[in-house]
């Protein structure tokens, strides 16, 4: 079939419409989540949505990468258009770190009951703002043996492009769920105790048991709850789970960023007991 390859000149064409105009809030349509679209950005984490079976629509490529990256849009089977080299950022507005980008359809949203279908680790983010600590959370979950992730309704979007980026695809590894607005926080809980799920919050709260007491390492299955960048937990979801732990801490420091505490956390309990 060959590469198809289209040498784009203007930022006005509006095939572009979906690399240099459009937000993360716009790709995402809910009023047709049929024809919305994410952008995938970088070779490898193309080649990783492409192997979970997403559709890819067109891409968007720096000249001095279009040869290096033949193989992978012939894979694909769709359009690349090439920008020159020094335009290809000041186009999208961002540094393009490898020259490749990858407009695909969204897929399919999972329900709560399919994300946690034969998971016995799992992690719950409530209301994180920064998409960069989304794909950093999904990024150590799919290294340190996370099941699936449950979203709260407000919680920052892992399918943004820079999510996408930051967690190197795993986004489209580990199963996942938003959860609705009626059943947060204390129907999730409920469904989770249901399940046989033990419910932890990461908070400093009186009465918290350091993350790797014996109690917590025994439990068969975890559901490991995790709050926002600003304010951690809400008293509401605190209560609701009922139960928290911490990770000790030395030198007066009271508490890791997300990121930093997720992948400790999924070490202590999702990770180290499998090994």
């Amino acid at each position: 079939m060959g590469m198809q390859a289209i040498r784009v000149e203007s930022a006005g064409d509006p095939r572009l419409d979906a690399y240099v105009r459009l937000t993360d809030r716009q790709l995402r349509s809910r009023l047709e989540p049929e024809k919305s679209v994410l952008i995938a950005e970088s070779r490898l984490v193309v080649e990783v949505a492409l192997d979970a079976g997403l559709r890819p629509l067109s891409f968007l490529v720096d000249d001095a990468r279009l040869e290096s990256c033949a193989d992978l849009i012939e894979r694909a089977g769709c359009v690349a258009y090439v920008l020159p080299h020094d335009q290809m950022e000041r186009l999208t507005g961002f540094n393009v770190n490898r020259g490749l980008l990858c407009a695909m359809r969204r897929p399919r949203p999972q329900t709560v009951g399919q994300a946690l279908s034969g998971a016995r680790r799992v992690a719950v983010l409530e209301d994180l703002v920064d998409v960069t600590n989304v794909g950093a959370v999904f990024r150590s979950a799919a290294a340190l043996g996370a099941d699936a992730v449950l979203l709260s309704p407000r919680c920052a979007d892992p399918l943004g492009r820079r999510a996408v980026r930051v967690s190197m695809g795993t986004v489209f590894k580990v199963p996942w769920a938003r959860v609705d607005p009626d059943a947060w926080p204390t129907g999730v809980v409920e469904d989770l105790g249901r399940h046989g799920f033990s419910c932890l919050a990461m908070a400093l709260e009186e009465g918290a048991v350091p993350i790797d007491d014996q109690s917590v390492a025994c439990a068969e299955r975890v559901a490991l709850f995790f709050g926002c960048e600003g304010y951690g937990l809400a008293r509401e979801t605190l209560d609701a789970v009922g139960r928290s732990v911490i990770i000790p801490m030395s030198h007066g420091v009271d508490s890791l960023n997300v990121a930093a505490s997720s992948a400790v956390a999924f070490w202590e309990l999702f990770a180290r007991g499998r090994r």
